[in-house]
């Protein structure tokens, strides 16, 4: 098989896009992304953890919407890391979003991730559909773009005490995106780890509030 073809296979293998609450008519979509490995080919499953951490997310935020025209669903990755150039991750979002679009048509969106999740939603934010990001514990390393977030939402919670991604970089990169446009503020969570785990019930609140308050009107 070519390069091409290989690549070709790996884009078709499965759908990027798994539906959890389809309204008959959407108004707008809250898509899920969860976190990952900074480089790994190995094929990413839903029963990896970095899959089921997200899972009280998407549970808290159907319980907050005020109505069911909310479409919510899950961005399934090919293979569990970012690998460098190739940033996997973020091909699949894009991918996610071209189905969403097939299947719902043309409504805003919202991206809420979590790691590496959060570093492809942060990209993916120049997609025109995409009005808003939450990213939760995100990988912001230096370099990372931000013009593209011109005019748009972006709301970063980050755990104080997390040792795998770096909160100050989170800061930093609000003060970036700030400076080129985008609406951002950051909120640093007291006793917050990576996993999320400590005090989870506030991190499922406040992230189910903030993606709902990111909704148009």
């Amino acid at each position: 098989m070519t390069v091409h073809g290989h690549q070709a296979a790996r884009a078709g293998a499965h759908a990027a896009l798994v539906p959890r609450r389809s309204p008959r008519a959407a108004r707008a979509a809250i898509l899920f992304l969860h976190g990952g490995t900074a480089d790994s080919r190995a094929p990413s499953r839903p029963w990896q953890l970095a899959a089921v951490r997200m899972k009280p997310f998407v549970r808290a935020v159907a319980a907050a919407l005020p109505d069911d025209g909310v479409f919510l669903g899950e961005v399934r990755y090919r293979v569990r890391g970012w690998n460098g150039a190739d940033a996997d991750a973020l091909q699949d979002v894009r991918r996610a979003l071209a189905e969403l679009t097939r299947l719902v048509g043309d409504v805003p969106v919202i991206l809420v991730g979590h790691s590496m999740g959060g570093r492809a939603a942060l990209r993916a934010a120049d997609a025109p559909q995409v009005r808003a990001v939450l990213a939760l514990a995100p990988w912001c390393p230096d370099g990372e773009p931000v013009a593209h977030l011109r005019d748009k939402d972006v709301s970063v919670i980050h755990g104080d005490r997390d040792r795998v991604t770096d909160p100050r970089d989170s800061v930093t990169f609000v003060h970036r995106a700030r400076a080129a446009g985008a609406r951002a503020d950051v909120l640093l969570m007291p006793g917050g780890d990576h996993a999320m785990l400590r005090r989870s019930a506030s991190w499922h609140r406040i992230a189910a509030s903030t993606a709902v308050g990111l909704l148009p009107h």
